[in-house]
């Protein structure tokens, strides 16, 4: 077991960890026995959420600990260590010829990280990351191992857990057969033409994103459609926007080469249901995110309520991205009891001005029942975040019992989830 230098900050630099241990242990019992005397602790993933969720006097990253990654064909999933990244995993899933129902936008988050803020993907039919999971193993706050399956008590409220239950050291997911994916881009879609065909556009693929800066017209239209048995309808019209005849980036300025293959080719589910490819700096690297998912019944209402704010927006905003994700039970689930659509905004790196224009976003988007996404940048309190969960108290009460000498308690958790100084 190597204890190591401080964290140091988050990947897009924004967010400066005050732990000062950072733990690397190599086994199990190495874990707990961390865990155990530690005053205040959490795990430390991939660094990509921007805010203090993950933050605590102490650290650790499973790292060092063994993947151990595996596949069960019988019972069609597969167990790893949780510190992996997707775009690790998904080398073993390739080689067994296996895939996951869904992936992120970026292959280069931990799959912990991922569960853990019900971190989404995209598709009409397709839940959250954290809906696949089938099994999980957690050290709670006395060291203590526990594990739970799906269908257990309590399980709904383990898998979305903040890092507040316990460090989580296995997961067990749902694999299915592997499949293949095309991706094609379409540009120019009017706003007249979005909110008129809302629903046949976001079910014309297996995944569907569309990116926009607010501008006089939609700029980009994803779609990811699985390959069948059935002959291709190559489609060079998306209700007027065009076929992109060159592969794109969703931040229009900048270069293709960093995203998945698209133009129609064929290939694995992996290199295509992501944006963006693992051996790349994902998005743009220097840049804030902001996510509000609300219920899809409200999509259009709400997309033409931040359009109204286009101006106020325009000049701290990279690129959003509009996405539809399926209903779930998971109690901390963004998508919890409804089908959602999620609002993303990539910000330019200027935290002061994004924060003035969160208070202007929340205040547009809190008659629709808007959830922030747990990872990114939000203002909204704790007393005003459990009015959007019905199982928050019951969340809560899993929080004092698996944990209730607070090891896991940060001031993040207080302020957004606990409403405790």
């Amino acid at each position: 077991m190597i204890q190591g230098h401080t964290p140091g900050k988050n990947w897009a630099g924004n967010y400066a960890y005050r732990a000062e241990k950072l733990h690397r242990p190599s086994t199990i019992e190495q874990v707990q026995e961390i865990i155990a005397n530690a005053p205040a602790v959490r795990v430390l993933g991939s660094r990509h959420s921007f805010n203090g969720i993950a933050d605590s006097s102490e650290l650790i990253t499973l790292e060092a600990m063994p993947t151990d990654v595996v596949v069960d064909h019988a019972a069609h999933t597969v167990s790893f260590s949780a510190a992996l990244k997707y775009g690790e995993l998904v080398e073993t899933l390739n080689a067994e010829g296996v895939a996951l129902h869904n992936l992120a936008s970026l292959p280069h988050i931990s799959v912990a990280g991922a569960v853990a803020t019900a971190t989404h993907g995209s598709g009409d039919t397709n839940g959250n990351l954290a809906t696949a999971v089938a099994g999980l193993e957690l050290v709670t706050s006395g060291g203590e191992v526990i594990e739970a399956s799906r269908g257990d008590a309590d399980f709904d409220g383990l898998v979305v857990g903040l890092g507040a239950l316990g460090a989580l050291t296995r997961i067990t997911l749902d694999v299915e057969p592997a499949y293949e994916v095309r991706q094609r881009v379409f540009e120019g879609l009017s706003w007249e033409a979005l909110f008129e065909n809302f629903g046949e556009i976001t079910s014309r693929g297996y995944s569907v994103s569309v990116f926009t800066r607010w501008g006089e017209a939609v700029d980009q239209v994803w779609v990811k459609s699985r390959v069948t048995d059935e002959p291709e309808q190559e489609e060079s019209d998306l209700f007027g926007a065009v076929a992109a005849a060159v592969d794109r980036h969703p931040i229009i300025e900048l270069d293709a080469s960093s995203c998945t293959p698209q133009l129609g080719r064929p290939g694995p589910w992996s290199d295509r249901l992501p944006h963006f490819r693992m051996g790349f700096t994902p998005s743009s690297g220097e840049e804030l995110q902001s996510e509000y998912l609300l219920p899809r019944r409200y999509a259009v209402e709400a997309i033409e309520a931040v359009r109204a704010l286009a101006d106020r927006i325009q000049p701290v905003l990279q690129v959003s991205e509009i996405r539809t994700v399926a209903a779930d039970r998971l109690w901390l689930s963004t998508s919890h009891g409804e089908d959602a659509v999620g609002i993303h905004f990539t910000w330019k790196p200027r935290r002061d001005a994004v924060e003035d224009m969160l208070v202007h976003l929340e205040t547009t988007l809190a008659p629709f029942g808007a959830r922030p996404h747990w990872g990114k940048l939000f203002k909204v309190d704790a007393a005003a975040i459990a009015l959007l969960y019905e199982r928050m108290p019951d969340f809560i009460r899993l929080i004092e019992r698996l944990d209730p000498r607070g090891a896991f308690c940060n001031s993040w958790l207080r302020a957004r989830v606990l409403g405790r100084s």
